[in-house]
């Protein structure tokens, strides 16, 4: 039966964080988002984060959401400057159609710095990017 179990590869679909300007505060935030450059619409999105080391971990978040339209992005959360001196896991599972996809996404702990900015695809913002 295992042998019968396909499971699809995702491809188009990323997460990001993304260095922003409040607007409110005047603060500069780092902000989580999913990235859907492909050309299908996402349906059922579900997303499970938290952030560990060997000493510490978040408490898990999650999060929903119903459609995510081809080639755009969503945000997912804001991230504190304390939690990325820590492993942040991103779990996302979602449908294509009638076909169920799921992929974890790992931001290693310090790897979301100013020196490792780039420009997003179909966002135009320069943040860190993981696909």
């Amino acid at each position: 039966m295992k042998k019968d179990i396909t499971i699809p590869e995702v491809k188009d679909v990323h997460v990001a964080v993304v260095r922003e300007q409040h607007i409110e505060y005047k603060t500069q935030d780092w902000n989580a988002y999913i990235i859907n450059n492909s050309d299908d619409d996402l349906e059922t999105v579900l997303i499970v984060t938290r952030g560990y080391n060997d000493k510490k971990i978040t408490p898990v978040m999650r999060h929903t959401i119903a459609k995510l339209p081809a080639r755009s992005y969503a945000k997912i959360e804001y991230l504190q400057e304390k939690v990325l001196e820590l492993n942040n896991e991103f779990k996302i599972t979602f449908f294509e159609g009638n076909q169920m996809f799921d992929k974890t996404y790992l931001f290693r702990k310090n790897t979301i710095n100013e020196k490792a900015l780039q420009t997003i695809p179909l966002m135009q913002l320069r943040g860190v990017l993981v696909k």
